[in-house]
């Protein structure tokens, strides 16, 4: 018996008429008004009763059923809430994907530490959980991209001490309410309410947890209903299914979901979710992959995909078996269903897929190696292959517009342009990544192993090799391959955890007692003096942390370093070198100590400060000005802010080129010199999201109920650091640097005021050097730079021409030196020519290609093993060898370098065709090459 059974004991469910039974199938307790039921309704306990007879009165589409959804709840007394994008790190740091509209107000509105923007609420939010990524197209149900419809009410105890401790107080409404507006959902849609079961099923999650009721009508579940009120306690009274305890919350939450593709689905009864929602698409790939069924195979896909639902590859490992069995129900040969459903769900999939790049790419996630962005390129690559398997050939970026469309996006150009942009990357990732699997699979197949799991894991997050390639790859080579039916489960999981935000260290308990500091810069950005009383000082190794009632200096924070200064009281002057902040308490770093309880004087160091206030007003500046110059989609992904430079790292799917670098240094420029104000004002967090959208927190997710918003011309960010008044005390603006620190993420490095000079003087510098070392007006350097550089490749290819015609004179014509012995069946050519090693390597080529093994050797400067001239450290010359042995020969070219490497203190080696080597005794050279047809045929007779 559950812990919680009396939180389901509801006064609706006795109102109604409603029993609590036990599943005979699964052993879950539900809540039914039908007394003789004796399973729960879901699959695989019951199979699908829509299919071919929809649930409700009429037929939906997902447009019609999501305003169905909303007007109902706005009937009874919920607001309306526009939906959130798919990245939810847009506006917090632990999570990448919206995959639930409670996300939208987690952490602060559910901690009760901001009010929601309304309450109680409705929403429609898309949401994309990409653990269901391999169960797409397969079960006939799964979908990664969704909406979930919900509504959601906040509660706080009535009963507690400190009622004014969160932002919302008093009951909304709880269960019974929840349950009724469910039940008065389903009527408003004429559904049969009597067939209605509610699955008990405790939810626990993040360290929360609460009773839940999944919602399962005519086979399908429906809705969950979530009532989120316990937090993990060891000594709570409540032990859940996770082996954890659990008490009850201050704040209490419902938390529903209702699922909007499920809900259309059973209006319309249709064999799969899919031609509910997708039916132009589906209909257009199916017809362009000129996929044609017959009476009879439409029968049995039907059929199949009734029975489809008892499949979830989470918890099926064998998909055959459950093919298997699918197949004998409705009486069909296995290898006849596979071939008739496989390329209908790879058209399913590519359809759900296209719908996810589209939410992905319209709300501006950009393709990269880490974060969304890597969620986002795994998607493309693999819809990409489907396309490509299934026989579609319409480019990718129009199926993705189709959704793109559908969705009503109005950045749909972007969205096309950075398809294109990633099928071309994807292509060239695949032409470099090819022979990185030829070489794995010869490997395993010479050991005789499959290529495991991690391996090809590895191989598609390093090189975005889809497993399929590697099979067939591998197949060529004798290898087999272990791929697992849930492989992009596997690859999303990498990458859809936490986000890892950065974590602040454990407070100092010393600083708990102390009240957080004044912070006075906030209140005059210009200020560079003032007062202040020694609250407590603390002992360092490298100095003393002194924590002041108020302070002017700022902290480091939010890619901007800490002012520095001084603090002068009636005994001392000491030097301020660091300023840190830690739950809102302030310490100085000092060189010296100050006494506790004294009168202190600050002072900035004000040329610092005014240049890391220009600095940091440039960062706005310059994100905006690429913003407008590269598109919307570009956000920051990182920032540092300096005295000298600065740097901003932007989300952008190309590189950006030397005209962009122009525009965006001739753009923020213009700001400058239009001198607008610089302003900062403090607004209520849902009021600033609700004006200006999560493009807020462009530099991190600031917390509290009220923000602080600095606005510089159209940008508008959250922002805590130090700013000039106006942009014209900027000064000016050099964008010094372009660079691609990872793909999918660009930096411009840029200094500012006076900073921004001494730049543009260096490179100035810089440019005028060049121009009298090469003799020329200053203005003629990119010209004549140009000419040397031609002239210099003309020279070193004439040296190569050269250097082939003199080794192809030396392998055709006679020498005394040279030394020529039978090695079976082949003539080898042992020859001493004092050469380089390109030298020796074009004449061995050239012997080689005449069907002679070339034995070449040089008393050069001293070599290593790879023949790259060095200084011998006894200062004598050293000898260095090539061996070159024609297609077909026994000699092993490695050996014999290896051999002869070692008689004069060296080694080498190489591949059995073509070795080279050596070692620093030249005086032995001689001696080594008149053993050469000695080793020859040791090496053969070996």
């Amino acid at each position: 018996m559950s812990d919680l059974e009396e939180e389901y004991r509801l006064e609706f469910f006795d109102q109604e008429g409603f029993v609590r039974r036990e599943c005979v199938e699964c052993g879950a307790h539900f809540w039914t008004r039908d007394e003789d039921r004796e399973t729960c309704g879901e699959p695989p306990c019951e199979t699908y009763t829509f299919i071919d007879d929809p649930g409700f009165a009429e037929e939906y589409t997902l447009e019609e059923m999501r305003e169905a959804f909303l007007s109902y709840f706005e009937e009874h007394d919920h607001e309306r809430i526009e939906p959130y994008p798919v990245a939810a790190n847009r506006w917090r740091d632990d999570v990448l994907l919206t995959q639930a509209s409670i996300y939208d107000f987690q952490p602060l509105v559910t901690s009760g530490e901001t009010p929601p923007p309304a309450n109680p609420l409705t929403i429609s939010q898309p949401c994309i959980r990409m653990q269901d990524i391999d169960n797409v197209g397969t079960t006939g149900r799964h979908t990664m991209a969704f909406e979930m419809m919900a509504h959601h009410a906040f509660n706080a105890r009535e009963d507690i001490e400190d009622a004014e401790q969160y932002a919302y107080e008093g009951e909304v409404y709880w269960k019974d309410r929840t349950v009724e507006l469910c039940e008065g959902f389903f009527e408003s849609l004429g559904a049969d309410v009597e067939g209605i079961t509610y699955i008990e099923d405790p939810w626990v999650g993040g360290g929360n947890a609460g009773p839940a009721i999944e919602v399962i009508y005519e086979g399908a579940e429906l809705a969950t209903l979530v009532f989120m009120s316990m937090e993990q306690d060891p000594e709570g009274e409540y032990e859940l299914k996770d082996g954890n305890r659990y008490s009850k919350m201050d704040t209490y939450v419902v938390d529903t979901g209702y699922g909007l593709e499920r809900w259309t689905w059973v209006s319309q009864g249709t064999p799969t979710v899919y031609e509910a929602i997708y039916p132009d698409q589906i209909a257009f790939l199916k017809d362009n992959a000129g996929i044609e069924l017959t009476e009879d195979e439409q029968r049995i896909v039907h059929d199949a995909a009734a029975l489809a639902g008892n499949m979830d590859i989470d918890e099926a490992e064998d998909l055959e078996a459950a093919r298997d069995e699918i197949a004998a129900e409705i009486g069909v040969d296995v290898a006849d269903l596979e071939a008739l459903v496989e390329p209908l769900e790879s058209i399913y999939a590519i359809a759900d897929h296209c719908r996810t790049l589209a939410y992905m790419l319209g709300d501006e996630i950009v393709p990269s190696n880490v974060g969304t962005g890597y969620l986002a390129r795994m998607v493309l690559r693999r819809t990409k292959r489907l396309v490509d398997e299934v026989g579609v050939d319409a480019p990718l970026d129009e199926l993705v517009d189709m959704q793109a469309e559908r969705l009503g996006y109005e950045n749909r150009d972007h969205v096309r342009d950075v398809v294109r942009t990633e099928v071309e990357k994807y292509r060239e990732t695949l032409e470099r990544g090819r022979r990185r699997v030829e070489d794995m699979a010869a490997e395993h197949a010479d050991a005789g192993e499959p290529i495991p799991t991690p391996e090809l894991v590895e191989l598609y997050d390093s090189h975005g090799i889809q497993p399929d390639m590697v099979e067939d790859i591998a197949a060529e080579h004798g290898a087999d391959v272990d791929v697992p039916e849930d492989f992009y489960g596997q690859v999303a999981s990498r990458h859809d955890e936490d986000a890892g935000g950065i974590t602040a260290a454990d407070a100092d308990e010393r600083f708990a007692d102390l009240p957080a500091t004044e912070q006075l810069y906030y209140d005059d950005q210009q200020g560079t003096e003032f007062e202040a009383v020694v609250l407590d000082v603390f002992e360092r190794e490298d100095g003393y942390d002194v924590v002041l009632d108020q302070t002017m200096f700022y902290p480091e924070g939010g890619g901007q370093p800490p002012d520095h200064g001084t603090l002068t009281s009636d005994d001392a002057t000491v030097e301020v070198t660091d300023v840190q902040i830690e739950d809102g308490v302030i310490r100085h770093r000092t060189d010296e100590e100050l006494d506790k309880g004294s009168m202190v004087r600050g002072k900035l160091d004000v040329d610092r400060r005014r240049q890391l206030m220009r600095n940091h007003t440039a960062t706005h500046v310059v994100i905006h000005a690429a913003r407008r110059i590269l598109g919307d989609h570009v956000r920051q992904a990182g920032a540092q802010k300096g005295v000298d430079s600065s740097r901003i790292d932007v989300a952008h799917y190309d590189r950006i080129d030397r005209e962009q670098v122009r525009q965006i240094e001739r753009l923020a420029n213009e700001i400058v010199m239009a001198n607008v104000s610089v302003s900062q004002e403090w607004l209520h967090r849902n009021d600033a999201e609700a004006e200006y959208g999560f493009d807020l927190y462009q530099g991190g997710v600031p917390p509290g109920e009220q923000i602080r918003i600095i606005q510089v011309d159209a940008d508008v960010q959250a922002c805590g650091g130090t700013h000039v008044a106006r942009t014209g005390d900027i000064g000016a603006i050099k964008v010094r640097s372009t660079e691609r620190v990872q793909d999918g993420v660009e930096r411009l490095t840029f200094s500012a005021g006076t900073a921004a000079i001494e730049a543009t003087q260096r490179t100035e510098d810089a440019l005028y050097d060049t121009a009298a070392a090469l003799d020329v007006d200053v203005w003629d350097v990119p010209d004549t730079a140009t000419r040397f550089f031609d002239e210099w490749k003309e020279r070193g290819k004439r040296i190569e021409e050269l250097q082939e015609e003199l080794a192809e004179a030396r392998a055709a014509g006679g020498d005394d030196d040279a030394t020529e012995v039978e090695v079976g069946e082949t003539t080898a050519v042992v020859r001493r020519i004092d050469a380089e090693m390109d030298e020796l390597r074009a004449t061995a080529n050239a012997l080689v290609e005449d069907g002679q093994i070339a034995v070449l050797g040089s008393g050069g400067p001293a070599s290593d093993v790879s023949g790259t001239s060095s200084d011998s450290s006894d200062g004598t010359n050293g000898a260095q060898f090539v061996v070159g042995v024609p297609e077909g020969c026994a000699v092993n070219a490695g050996e014999v370098v290896s051999q002869l490497a070692s008689r004069v203190g060296g080694g080498g080696g190489g591949p059995p065709d073509f070795a080279q080597g050596g070692g620093p005794d030249a005086d032995q050279l001689d001696d080594a090459l008149a053993d050469a047809p000695e080793i020859l045929q040791a090496v053969v007779d070996a």
